[in-house]
């Protein structure tokens, strides 16, 4: 479906966007746009990438005329752009919102005008039950992606729909990388609460399932990929292990705004997903204004669902957790093994 076609990635110079462009550059496609507003990463993908096929393009998505001059003559689009650090977003909300709500509505209203075919949204298990400015502007993102979705008439040439996936792993400014780090520099490992559970995913990970919500994505739906899970402590026990390091761990108390476990799927989207193998499809709420009949009856079902969440999906022991960690390139060279 990609052949010839031209394929935006907004945040590209990003870590999921250098995955992406990985995977489509060994393919027959026409053209990857890179969007973003640093032009240093830009220039450092350029010089790497060394491509003809690949189109730089500076900009941000809060500005809706760059967004229109780079999606103008594009097939699909990739919008992985937003302010990600929980601690930043959590002192200045209003930076995450124009960000991650207001610039994403920017790039749907885009892609719709210019008949963009699929749209695909990048969002967190953050947002599900959020508690930090990060996964609220998350939410608020997927809340705008459902509500233009379903303005769109049946006859409409554009799909836009959304991915929901936990942490993917040695992405930046996660806590492998600084673990790794602490190992090299000889320090204790700080671990926050050891029970506290996070999804595992590979950047891999990531792109099959951007790439399944670009094969089987109606208007407003949300894919997650099933995910196992492991304890921070387990994690950090496991890169101990492989780096065959003397480092302890060295427990340091929860920080603002995190939460014991993550979720992906909430009862209520449970009660009305669709279980297609490795993923959930989360179809778009398109009820209308009319509440009452949504009053007069409600669901019992929903009292018997659970939400689907990292203390009650797979979990991975230090050996399963080491396993994963083998799949991470920083951690392979590291350790020689390529």
């Amino acid at each position: 479906m990609f052949k010839g076609k031209t394929l935006l990635i907004t945040g590209g110079t990003g870590s999921f966007g250098n995955a992406v462009l990985n995977r489509f550059l060994k393919t027959d496609i026409g053209e990857i746009r890179i969007f973003s507003r640093d032009e240093k990463k830009q220039d450092d993908m350029r010089h790497l990438i060394n491509d003809p096929k690949v189109k730089f393009y500076i900009g941000d998505v809060r500005n809706k005329s760059s967004v229109d001059n780079v999606v103008n003559g594009v097939d699909y689009i990739f919008h992985a752009a937003a302010l990600k650090q929980v601690p930043s977003c959590e002192f200045f909300p209003m930076e995450a919102v124009k960000t991650n709500v207001i610039g994403a509505s920017n790039v749907l209203d885009s892609a719709v005008e210019h008949k963009v075919k699929r749209t695909i949204l990048l969002s967190t298990d953050k947002a599900v039950y959020p508690i930090n400015a990060m996964g609220l502007s998350k939410a608020m993102m997927e809340k705008v992606m459902v509500a233009k979705a379903r303005g769109l008439s049946e006859n409409s040439e554009s799909v836009i729909c959304g991915t929901r996936y936990g942490n993917v792993m040695a992405s930046r400014g996660s806590v492998i990388p600084l673990f790794i780090e602490q190992i090299k520099a000889g320090k204790d490992l700080t671990v926050t609460d050891p029970n506290m559970t996070r999804f595992m995913m590979t950047l891999e990970d990531a792109v099959d399932l951007v790439l399944f919500a670009y094969e089987n994505g109606n208007n407003g739906d949300i894919f997650v990929q099933k995910s196992p899970a492991s304890t921070i402590h387990d994690l950090a026990a496991a890169l101990i292990e492989l780096y065959n390091s003397k480092s302890k761990i060295k427990i340091i108390g929860t920080r603002h705004g995190e939460k014991l476990y993550e979720t992906l799927v909430n009862r209520e989207e449970m009660a009305k997903a669709t279980d297609m193998g490795n993923y959930f499809r989360v179809q778009a709420d398109n009820r209308d204004l009319n509440y009452e009949v949504y009053f007069s009856k409600g669901q019992q079902e929903l009292s018997l669902i659970e939400d689907y969440h990292s203390h009650n999906t797979e979990r991975l022991d230090v050996e399963g957790t080491k396993k994963l960690l083998l799949k991470l390139d920083i951690i392979r060279k590291d350790l020689n093994l390529d």
